[in-house]
């Protein structure tokens, strides 16, 4: 058994301990010591990173006989004694969410009887998943239950318990372990079994913000941050606000209504210009009919076009295969990444959707269609080498009922 220095003191960043173990492991080395202030991956937080003497500690493992594997970037020599340094940003960041995380979960149970079934911290942010649906002003409320007790500072204690002694405690959730429990406290408000790392009082999680929630297997997922999570949070928005409102030249209050008409007046830009479009496709066709290349029985027309959205151009395309049914058309946007629009007359004998799927599975796009009419894009290469490969394709392609 490795001895758990953080289940006492999540505080501590430094110590000494006695190496057990070192075996390679994937070009690596995992270290096993007598005892460690590392926090590996369990109960939905991440493990700790720092270092042991010159070796990079990468990742720390909980093993099932009860040790705490520390993988790391080199050979760490067994029997001698090692100094151990925790990355103390990630440890107190991680503190600061998870017990963020009891409070946040202690106020909706405790306001709305609402359980936390799971709790993921990620990278970013952290998340709680609720047992059942919760509203919108539920979610305020326990936002502004669970700051009330941020900034009351009230002590987080750590205490151990058996499991016949914890049965008679109020245990937010109850445990299934059958030995000895670690209990967090978080005094007149959370009674919970935990191992992760905690802050010493409540002021020290900072803050507690709910930045979005979702619908998620009968229940809500919530996606909260903390402390120095919630200023980083708060500080991009903050930026990405002050740009948006000085773009649009409008107060950030005005700021959804002057969105909502940007958008009404691209929706009507985009329906005037698909109505010109499709009255200049026809026009337009005989032109692309006009100058067709004549490959045997075939006319094939490949081009890249200024001007033309994915509408317009299926307009073009099918247009021309009207004039000529023994046409075959490829026309690309000259957006980037450009669309294209794959058409085929009824004399063409060419599977347009076929030609598009060689196209996608050659050049990574996507889309999808017909005989006689296919539409991708999303294409991973320069416009030039689209159309050598499109006409390409048009050549050889056969129609799929011959």
């Amino acid at each position: 058994m490795t001895n758990r220095l953080y289940y006492n003191d999540a505080y501590r960043v430094a110590f000494d301990a006695a190496v057990v173990s070192c075996e390679p492991c994937n070009e690596r080395f995992e270290v096993v010591l007598d005892q460690t202030a590392f926090y590996p991956t369990s109960g939905g937080q991440p493990f700790d990173i720092g270092t042991l003497g010159d070796a990079i500690v990468q990742d720390v493992i909980d093993r099932d006989d009860g040790t705490i594997a520390h993988i790391v970037d080199r050979q760490v020599a067994v029997g001698t004694t090692v100094q151990g340094a925790i990355d103390w940003r990630r440890r107190f960041d991680h503190m600061q969410q998870h017990t963020g995380q009891h409070v946040l979960s202690a106020a909706f149970d405790r306001l709305f009887a609402v359980r936390t079934e799971s709790f993921h911290l990620g990278v970013a942010s952290a998340t709680i998943d609720l047992g059942r649906e919760v509203t919108a002003q539920q979610i305020a409320a326990a936002t502004k239950e669970s700051n009330r007790i941020v900034c009351e500072d009230r002590p987080v204690i750590v205490r151990f318990a058996s499991a016949v002694e914890a049965r008679a405690m109020p245990l937010r959730k109850e445990s299934r372990r059958t030995g000895p429990l670690r209990l967090v406290e978080v005094e007149d408000f959370d009674l919970s079994a935990c191992g992760g790392t905690h802050v010493g009082r409540t002021g020290a999680i900072g803050l507690i913000a709910v930045a979005s929630w979702e619908k998620f297997r009968g229940g809500s997922r919530v996606e909260f941050l903390c402390g120095s999570r919630a200023l980083a949070r708060f500080e991009a928005w903050r930026d990405a606000l002050a740009a948006t409102t000085q773009r649009l030249s409008v107060a950030p209050a005005d700021l959804a209504a002057a969105i909502e008409k940007l958008q009404l007046e691209s929706k009507a830009l985009q329906k005037t210009v698909r109505a010109q479009q499709e009255q200049l496709a026809g026009y337009e066709a005989h032109a692309l009919v006009a100058r067709a290349e004549r490959a045997g029985d075939r006319l094939l027309v490949v081009d890249a076009l200024e001007g033309w959205d994915a509408a317009g151009l299926k307009a073009l395309a099918t247009s021309a295969t009207a004039i000529a049914p023994s046409v075959a058309v490829a026309l690309f946007s000259r957006a980037d990444p450009p669309v294209v629009v794959i058409a085929a007359g009824r004399d063409a004998q060419v599977d347009a959707a076929a030609v598009l799927k060689t196209l996608a599975a050659r050049f990574g796009g996507k889309g999808g269609g017909k005989r006689e009419l296919a539409q991708g894009g999303g294409f991973g290469a320069p416009l030039e080498q689209l159309l050598e490969a499109a006409r390409a394709e048009l050549l050889k392609a056969e129609s799929a009922d011959s």
